[in-house]
């Protein structure tokens, strides 16, 4: 995950995430709006097995000095090989304009996203709004770590797959609400879960189809978290 520093304070916010060791957590705090649910996509049960039947499995994360956020180019940049890429506008921008609605743009720009809503943001369920004053309401999210990505084998590839990892819009990209994905930080499905239980299985899912796509390996809570997580899911 880009790591978009952003420090919250004096928030009533409930902490996002949950410990998925932990066979009861404990409620988040009631929010003042009610979460909108999202049913997963029927089938995500076995798509989760499947991709994890192809996956690596390493007891832990390793510890891999070096990391910065530049390891993976400039940030959002339009240079690089996905979707999106080379059209002129920012990484950051096409994933607003692609996953918010009723999308506004700055006055003369076809790529300054202003303000949009996201009607129900993955991470909690509720409907947030983005406005360009306060941009950190809404962050871009890697479902797969950048920092988790270096250490698990990124650290050893050229740069210019580190910048389409980090830009990857199709596989890897969300827009959420900026608390929750402060909460998730680089951790992984074994140390994090969406406060947002019927988006679990979803987020799960795509985070082994980045791994899997990249070549990456998952740790053994990972594969733990993800099996015990089928359970629930269609």
């Amino acid at each position: 995950m880009t790591v978009l520093a952003v420090v919250i304070t004096g928030c009533a916010y409930p902490v996002a995430g949950a410990n998925p060791a932990k066979s009861n957590p404990p409620p988040p705090a009631t929010p003042t709006s009610s979460p909108v649910t999202v049913q997963p996509a029927t089938g995500t049960a076995k798509l989760i097995s499947a991709e994890l039947r192809e996956l690596r499995v390493i007891a832990a994360r390793p510890e891999v000095p070096g990391y910065k956020r530049d390891q993976f180019g400039q940030t959002w940049t339009d240079d690089h090989a996905g979707r999106g890429g080379h059209n002129g506008c920012d990484t950051r921008n096409d994933v607003l304009a692609a996953q918010l609605t009723a999308v506004q743009y700055r006055s003369g720009s076809r790529c300054v996203v202003i303000a949009g809503t996201l009607p129900v943001e993955p991470y909690t369920g509720r409907r947030v709004e983005f406005r360009k004053a306060v941009a950190t309401k809404v962050q871009i999210d890697h479902v797969y770590p950048l920092a988790r990505a270096w250490d698990m084998g990124a650290a050893r590839w050229p740069l210019q797959r580190r910048v389409d990892f980090a830009n990857d819009q199709a596989a890897n990209l969300l827009a959420v609400d900026g608390p929750a994905n402060a909460s998730k930080n680089d951790a992984g499905p074994g140390e994090w879960l969406p406060i947002n239980r019927s988006y679990r299985c979803t987020y799960v899912l795509q985070y082994l189809q980045v791994a899997r796509k990249y070549a990456l390996p998952i740790t053994a809570a990972d594969r733990n978290a993800a099996q015990a997580i089928t359970r629930t899911c269609p």
